[in-house]
């Protein structure tokens, strides 16, 4: 019987990182192989060392701030051994890496399609034509809707989990041998998580591709992982194969992971949220009376132009006709599909972008129609927590000067008492105080997202907006940054909307639960009604997606379901309220093709 040799073998890997002019190790001795076909999961907590492990292997670390001892054997060549030329030909088309964060790995002034083909005619040859109808099948292939319009847009016109589905198509454009994939379904929603899983399983199968999977969700790790490494502070604790480490952990460690992680019907029969690391509902804090925020038939419509002369032809209804109140101390779900139209609403309340139609109230006052002073005033009472971390924290300023400028604006502190107000902020999201002098790359994904957590804590706002806020973080940091939120909003009474895609953590903090599908809400009620007896097909497809943690779970086909499309109107067409049928108190689903006829 003959032996397989491993696509990857890594032996002895140690990485240290220069920082403040002293050397810091990283990665402590690590050995691991995968085969081809065969899939291995690294996990642990943000800061283990995962991505660096990643960054070694691709040789992507600074050559002036990084040491890496041992060696890394791909296909039997030591990649240590290399020399540049050598690895710009590896890396991209027989080794493919995902990003964890996508807007750091696309390039914002190059178009989609650019940036696909680029490595399409680098790596494979391809001449312009043929290279753009790759592209186009690629982006299909990732569940991008309209595709072949997509390719002239630029990143900033994508979600945050397009902009995934997009580096995704990009590392699979050269069939590699190996798939490093860092995170890559973290800013998915569950219906494209399954499908994109499904499609890299299929690749493996189809070309005997290996993969390395880094990843915090262990619902992912039990549906595709062959063998898991579980690392922490740098260092492997325990391996082994998938169904050995969930039913029998050795580590202490790995059984903290393992209990860490919810698991969508814990829930069920219980009416209030609930912390995590207990077993008692939290104490009802919503505070019923004059709701904290009311959107009503909110629009937000973007121009399509075409021709030659790039006019304005057409209008496409992002977020159409959104309505809800959100009362004090309450916490409402927002699930999706990317793409769907949450992060835009998030930002059309907070008028990042201009409404096109509608209405938002804050605390009894018009949010659209307050002029720039009072807009300013209005915004320390209502904190958007953005999607991507990178993308909202400045590159050149300090984490501290970062959280220390909005509370010296609104005059909260002094100078005098910034750097303490500071200290006690990253304190309370887990990070330590001395952290407020770095700057936002020196961070791990994770971190950046705790920072932008504690920025948005720091004004002590009456509600909080946050889109996917906890989707970069693994589960244990997770679980204390949510129970986090809860005790805040118990606190001090806020007003939670909790966009998000993982939909067991929806079911543990939230008190109801609005369902958005093609910049609509199609169904919203109580989280019990909604998410244990939801009445739109949309929302019972969403709950069919979702991984279990359990490697001996087999889950069901996907039903079918239409592929998000979102409609293009003639302009400034106004079209009448959604209609919804109550099907019980409080429960109400949208009446399909209400308001469109």
């Amino acid at each position: 019987m003959s032996i397989i040799e491993p696509v990857l073998d890594v032996r002895h890997l140690s990485i240290e990182l220069k920082t403040d002019g002293a050397w810091k190790t990283i990665v402590q001795p690590l050995s691991f192989a995968i085969r081809p076909g065969e899939t291995l999961a690294l996990v642990g907590e943000s800061g283990s060392g995962k991505s660096v492990t990643a960054y070694g292997i691709m040789q992507l670390l600074p050559a002036l701030h990084s040491r890496i001892r041992g060696s890394i054997a791909f296909q039997g060549r030591d990649l240590l051994t290399l020399g540049t030329k050598q690895m710009q030909d590896i890396r991209g088309n027989r080794i493919g890496m995902i990003f964890q964060e996508p807007m750091s790995s696309l390039n914002p002034v190059l178009t989609i399609g650019t940036q696909i083909t680029e490595v399409l005619k680098r790596h494979r040859g391809m001449d312009n034509r043929a290279a753009r109808q790759e592209a186009i099948r690629l982006l299909e292939r990732v569940r991008i809707s309209s595709a072949a319009s997509r390719l002239d847009a630029y990143p900033l016109h994508f979600s945050g989990g397009m902009r995934q589905r997009v580096v995704i198509a990009i590392a699979l454009a050269c069939q590699p041998d190996l798939l490093i994939a860092d995170e890559p379904t973290t800013a998915l929603d569950v219906t494209v998580q399954a499908e994109i899983l499904t499609l890299i399983q299929t690749l493996q199968r189809e070309e005997n591709m290996a993969a390395l999977f880094i990843t915090h969700d262990m619902g992912v790790v039990a549906e595709v992982a062959d063998k898991v490494l579980v690392m922490n502070q740098g260092q492997g604790l325990e391996m082994s194969d998938t169904r050995s480490l969930f039913q029998h952990p050795r580590h202490p460690y790995t059984r903290k992971l393992i209990e860490a992680v919810p698991r969508l019907g814990d829930m069920r029969g219980i009416s209030a949220p609930m912390a995590f690391n207990t077993t008692q509902p939290q104490p009802d804090t919503v505070q019923p009376g004059k709701p904290v925020l009311q959107v009503n038939d909110l629009c937000q419509r973007f121009p399509v132009r075409s021709g030659w002369m790039r006019r304005i032809t057409k209008e496409v209804h992002a977020v159409d006709r959104v309505s809800f109140d959100l009362q004090p101390g309450e916490t409402l779900g927002l699930v999706g599909e990317s793409g769907c139209g949450k992060s835009t609403l998030a930002k059309t309340i907070m008028r990042l972008l201009e409404a096109s139609d509608g209405k938002v109230v804050l605390e009894q006052q018009d949010l659209l129609g307050a002029n720039p002073l009072q807009l300013a005033a209005m915004r320390r009472r209502i904190q958007l927590i953005f999607q991507d971390p990178w993308e909202s924290l400045n590159p050149r300023m300090r984490i501290g000067d970062a959280l220390a400028e909005p509370m010296l604006a609104h005059g909260l502190v002094t100078a005098d008492q910034a750097d303490q107000a500071v200290a006690d902020l990253l304190q309370s999201v887990g990070l330590a105080a001395e952290m407020a002098s770095r700057f936002p790359h020196q961070f791990s994904g994770g971190q950046r997202q705790r920072v932008c957590i504690a920025r948005a804590l720091a004004l002590k706002p009456s509600v909080i907006i946050a889109d996917e806020s906890v989707s970069a973080l693994d589960v244990s940091v997770r679980a204390e940054i949510i129970n986090l939120l809860m005790d805040i909003q118990r606190s001090q009474g806020i007003g939670l909307l909790f966009i998000s895609h993982d939909m067991a953590v929806v079911e543990r903090i939230s008190h109801r639960v609005a369902v958005m599908y093609q910049g609509k809400i199609v169904e919203i009620g109580s989280r019990q009604a909604v998410l244990e007896t939801p009445a739109h097909p949309y929302t019972q497809h969403l709950l069919s997606a979702v991984p279990i943690p359990d490697p001996d779970y087999q889950r069901p086909a996907l039903k079918p379901f239409p592929k998000p499309q979102l409609t293009e109107w003639p302009i400034n067409q106004r079209l009448p309220p959604l209609r919804y049928l109550e099907v019980a108190k409080g429960h109400k689903v949208l009446v399909d093709g209400a308001g469109e006829e």
